[in-house]
């Protein structure tokens, strides 16, 4: 029996490794399409780092990406299916990075650095 990785309807959060020092970033919050072979089709929002204040803003677009699961380039996190995904947001308490949606549920991200 094959078991899937991830499934249409999913909720994810995607982290794109930096490679560069300088280089901004990005993460992707969405919901998934399809996945086969290690190679996810994902429709959502960037939300990237607006160097002048240090916090995480939402691009207004919707976009649809093709991620690769298995390339070492990115960090999904699968989401509960709870989670409200038109109203995810950024928010720093103290020296703890946290991804919410304003409901009890959070992702604390401060384990990874991002300033």
């Amino acid at each position: 029996m094959k078991q899937v990785i991830l499934s249409p309807g999913e909720k994810v959060h995607i982290i794109h490794r930096r490679l560069f020092e300088h280089e901004p970033h990005r993460h992707f919050v969405g919901s998934v399409e399809a996945y086969d072979g290690g190679v996810v089709r994902v429709t959502g929002h960037v939300y990237s780092v607006d160097t002048m204040t240090f916090q995480f803003v939402r691009r207004a677009d919707l976009r649809t990406r093709i991620v690769s699961a298995a390339s070492g380039e990115v960090l999904i996190n699968v989401l509960p299916a709870s989670v409200n995904l038109a109203e995810v947001r950024y928010k720093q308490e103290a020296n703890v990075l946290r991804v919410t949606d304003g409901s009890e549920w959070h992702l604390d991200l401060s384990e990874i650095t991002w300033r």
